[in-house]
């Protein structure tokens, strides 16, 4: 187990990032957290403060950043500063879009000065609507590069990018990680996604909102068994890209009946037409994360749920009150 490692987590104040810092802190890391809390909540991290994280509200593309952490050393970087929610696409895509572009490059500086290890979040956006099933890192996407989703498609892509120009052209240490559906406690309530709109619905006695007919499918990995993953893969040797992710495979229809049932809703659901470029299919192929990781998920959907649900439940009573 590492002692007395320096990480530096971007997005740390958001909902995986907050759960990266305390697995972190868990190893015996000292953590430092970067956020412009856009999308990220201060509370999140704010228990960690007594135990020793540090906290500097910045934008990455602060030209300043490196200014701003100072001249101590950093052993590793972790770059999770992207909104990543469908309503954030069409709010704020120029800001998505410079996120993984200047703000990267401010992070790929850093690591090279620091001589830091740093890994990239991407994500299973950049296979974007694929013809390839399951999808494997091999594969190299159907993304549409002017559709409402190519702020995050693109903004990821060009990142990944960016980051092996600077191991190929500068040396740096990188990794890149491209992050399946994951959710779990810390999730905003108006995130957007499939599980936080069901739940919110739910919560609400509203019928729940299915896009198309709801025969899309998504595999759902619990956010812990992801911060092991993206810990694995930090220290692994791994260059190219890995995805990390739940293979178990559920149809749209079928979570809306499960998280009714879980909520005791009953409303029938409510049918829209299916948004541009919605990916028809969605599951990682984690044969690379097992042969190279040894990892892979553990945590069941019905497991996850309830711990989700819970913290849901807890955030919607305190909306109320």
């Amino acid at each position: 187990m590492p002692r007395g490692k320096k990480a530096l987590v971007a997005g740390g104040a958001g909902f995986i990032g907050s759960h990266l810092c305390e697995y972190l802190l868990a190893k015996g890391y000292q953590v430092l957290v970067i956020d412009n809390l856009i999308t990220g909540v201060r509370k999140n991290i704010e228990p960690l403060f007594s135990l020793g994280v540090d906290f500097i509200e910045r934008d990455i593309e602060d030209d300043s950043i490196i200014l701003a952490v100072g001249e101590g050393p950093i052993d590793e970087i972790y770059n999770l500063a992207s909104p990543a929610s469908p309503i954030d696409f069409t709010r704020i895509p120029l800001k998505i879009l410079s996120t993984a572009s200047e703000g990267h490059r401010n992070l790929l500086e850093l690591a090279k000065l620091k001589k830091a290890r740093i890994l990239f979040a991407s994500t299973s956006e950049v296979y974007g609507d694929p013809l390839e099933h399951p999808q494997s890192e091999d594969y190299f996407g159907n993304v549409n590069p002017v559709g409402e989703r190519s702020c995050y498609d693109e903004a990821k892509r060009f990142g990944e990018t960016l980051t092996m120009a600077y191991h190929k052209k500068e040396g740096v240490e990188t990794r890149i990680v491209r992050i399946f559906n994951t959710y779990g406690p810390r999730m905003r309530l108006n995130d957007g996604r499939i599980i936080p709109n069901f739940f919110l619905q739910a919560l609400m006695r509203e019928p729940l909102t299915i896009y198309g007919e709801g025969h899309q499918t998504r595999s759902f990995c619990y956010v812990a068994d992801l911060v092991d993953g993206i810990y694995r893969l930090m220290q692994s040797a791994e260059i190219s890209p890995i995805n990390l992710g739940n293979p178990i495979e559920k149809s749209v229809l079928e979570m809306a009946e499960i998280i009714n049932e879980m909520t005791e809703n009953i409303c029938p659901h409510r049918f829209l037409d299916l948004p541009e470029n919605d990916p028809r299919q969605r599951r990682p192929d984690l044969s690379k994360a097992k042969r190279v990781l040894g990892w892979g998920p553990s945590t069941s959907l019905e497991e996850g749920l309830h711990l989700t649900f819970k913290y849901f439940k807890g955030v919607f009573e305190e909306t109320k009150s």
